[in-house]
């Protein structure tokens, strides 16, 4: 025997007004129908349910037993439809991917982005430029949901994040300068130059460009502070400093005027994928199992 929830509803409806005509005008039905409704359940349940007199509702035995298994009945499925409503409104939601510098090497963007719409196809995707001042790439002010940065992190224990590229550290410097003539450069060559620096906001991310720990204590000269590839380029054209960047950044810089070359002596760059440590939404998750899907055979 199958019983409609309409009808649980209704009995529950007329069971807490013990009035049929309150109980119509509360449901926005007539009450002969709601009255029919309820005789139909009777029927079913091969039981009355209310006795019914002049003006006067009571629930019988039967009904009383009934009641509160019909409010959880419709309480689970109310939580149900909830549940349902969130995750529609999860898969239709816009996820924001933020990001200093592309991280398109070898056609990463596009493969991610077609296994996350395989997983959640009513879902959107935005990616967004964030200056190099910001080194969570919009995640610490909540700006991006998940971003493309640069390793290390500012407050690492904030932040969960995936390696998508271990990179080779270059230096660009200008045409004319005597160390571009070589096909490679020795970190040890570079330690007198004026050093292009990201703005002292990007923290940890700023010393990993500086090569601290490569300089034997020997301090950094500042050439100048640059916030983005152009005005990086600018600096390197105008001989203001050597900057350090990672492989696949190269072609950013590697412009008329300018030389990009391997460093030997320096750790690998890590490009990651990071979101907020404590952002537990599904559609995150997605976005980051699709990105390890993709990345899982690269890094093997």
């Amino acid at each position: 025997m199958d019983v409609h929830g309409r009808d649980l509803r209704y009995f529950v409806t007329v069971a807490e007004e013990l009035h049929f005509t309150r109980a119509a005008e509360r449901l926005y039905v007539s009450q002969p129908a709601l009255s029919k409704q309820i005789r139909a359940l009777e029927r079913q349940l091969g039981a009355p349910l209310f006795t019914r007199g002049r003006g006067d509702v009571r629930l019988t035995p039967v009904g009383t037993a009934l009641l509160p298994h019909a409010r959880r009945v419709l309480a689970d499925w109310d939580a149900g439809r909830s549940a349902v409503a969130a995750a529609l409104a999860e898969q239709r939601a816009t996820l924001v991917i933020g990001m200093s510098t592309s991280p398109g090497r070898g056609g990463l963007l596009p493969a991610v982005r077609s296994r996350f719409t395989a997983a959640a196809p009513g879902a959107g995707l935005r990616l967004r430029q964030v200056g190099w001042e910001d080194p969570t790439a919009g995640l610490a002010d909540g700006s991006s949901d998940l971003a493309y940065v640069w390793l290390p992190l500012p407050e690492p224990a904030r932040y969960g994040w995936l390696v998508v590229a271990e990179e080779q550290r270059f230096v660009a410097l200008p045409q004319a300068h005597p160390l571009a003539a070589g096909e490679r450069v020795s970190m040890a060559d570079l330690l007198d130059e004026p050093f292009l620096a990201l703005p002292e906001e990007a923290g940890a991310l700023r010393e990993h460009w500086l090569a601290p720990e490569a300089r034997g204590g020997r301090p950094v000269r500042i050439g100048a502070v640059v916030s983005g590839p152009d005005e990086t380029y600018e600096a390197l054209v105008d001989g203001r400093g050597v900057v350090l960047l990672a492989e696949g950044n190269a072609p950013l810089l590697a412009r008329d005027g300018v030389a990009v070359r391997p460093v030997e002596g320096l750790s690998p760059s890590r490009l990651a994928l990071a979101w907020r440590a404590d952002d537990t939404r599904p559609l995150v998750r997605r976005y980051a199992g699709a990105c390890r899907q993709v990345t899982a055979p690269r890094t093997a």
